[in-house]
């Protein structure tokens, strides 16, 4: 016995519906492995069922072509959403329909408006008004900068005399904000702030976008070396916008003058070496004593600090805000020499006040120099 199929492309006279074409097909198949099970091994059976799955996959679409189209389910209500089909096939392909989508315009509707901000922009989104408690240095260590990046920002010259309710721009990092010249170019720029010429084209994306180098744009030179700002010119210049909280004059006795008028938060004792006083974020701390600055800079847990040498007598001040003479510098007593601040290991703003003679730590408060 022999099964016969019949060639995809012959067309029945009559069109069959998909119901019968499935029934027809399922009793075909089930005569054929009732025909394998007699005639043919497991092999041939499994080779002739593949066989027989492979033909009715293939001849889906001539089975869909010849289904009767249902009337909901028409191309047109489809074709009104998306756009009309427009291209003709070239020649040899066969015909298949292609949906022409309708032109965007090249706009974007969305929620918002959208906004694609440049590294400029980036830069100078924050502002800062200043008030009368803030100094330059303050600003920068709540923002993470340095004050010469603040100052170069904003063109300011004299950084002991803000101007108050002055609106400054914060940049993002250290370096300098600036403005390209007429005659600029990468090299030249970064000659100027000492820097590699890729640092300038890779933070302003200038391998992309080459026109944020033109004259008027603003770039922004990471890690620039910008001018060192000017020291106080004498002891009575303030440091701060507001007038300096100096020591007060020294107590009968001929004691040391406090660094500051605050009020004491700890006195030294066997576990602390010094005296701690507190006062506002920021406020100006006065050398007691005539001398020299022997150390300024970071340690553990004190943080910032600076020392003042005078004659076998050493007064250091720590967690500092800022310090703003460095080493080698004269000073006399009442100069502003610090600022109080939060750095090392600190609850609250203080300063803590270390006096040594010969080396040997002693109670500032009874140090009669």
């Amino acid at each position: 016995m022999r099964a016969t199929l019949s060639s995809p492309s012959a067309v029945p006279s009559r069109r069959m519906q998909l119901p019968e074409l499935a029934e027809q097909a399922g009793r075909t198949i089930e005569r054929l492995a009732q025909i394998g099970t007699r005639h043919l091994g497991r092999r041939a059976l499994f080779l002739l069922v593949n066989l027989l799955v492979a033909a009715v996959v293939m001849s889906l679409p001539f089975i869909a072509a010849a289904a009767p189209a249902r009337p909901d389910t028409q191309l047109s209500s489809f074709t009104t959403a998306v756009g009309s089909t427009s291209l003709a096939p070239a020649d040899g392909e066969p015909m298949v329909a292609r949906a022409a989508l309708q032109a965007r315009g090249q706009t974007i509707s969305a929620g918002r408006t959208p906004y694609t901000a440049s590294s400029a922009d980036a830069l100078l989104s924050r502002t800062y008004t200043l008030s009368a408690a803030d100094t330059l240095w303050t600003i920068a260590n709540f923002y993470g900068l340095t004050a010469e990046t603040i100052a170069f920002a904003n063109g300011i010259a004299d950084p002991y005399h803000l101007q108050l309710g002055r609106q400054i721009v914060i940049p993002a990092a250290n370096g300098a904000v600036y403005t390209v010249a007429d005659g600029d170019t990468v090299d030249s720029v970064a000659a100027r702030f000492k820097v590699d010429p890729t640092v300038i084209k890779d933070y302003n994306r200038l391998w992309l976008e080459p026109e944020n180098f033109a004259p008027g744009a603003q770039i922004f030179v990471q890690n620039a070396v910008l001018p060192t700002l000017p020291l106080p010119r004498e002891a009575s210049v303030s440091v701060i916008t507001r007038l300096a909280i100096s020591g007060p004059a020294a107590k009968a006795g001929g004691y040391l003058p406090w660094p500051v008028n605050g009020v004491i938060t700890q006195y030294m004792w066997a576990g602390h070496t010094g005296v701690d006083i507190a006062a506002p974020y920021g406020t100006g701390l006065a050398a007691s004593v005539n001398g020299v600055i022997d150390a300024n800079g970071w340690v553990a847990i004190g943080g910032l600090h600076i020392c003042v040498q005078s004659g076998s007598l050493e007064e250091c001040y720590y967690h500092l805000s800022a310090a703003y003479l460095p080493i080698g510098t004269p000073v006399t007593a009442g100069q502003i020499v610090a600022a109080i601040g939060l750095t090392g290991v600190t609850t609250g703003p203080h300063v803590h006040w270390e006096t040594k003679i010969n080396g040997v730590f002693v109670n500032p408060l009874a140090v009669q120099p």
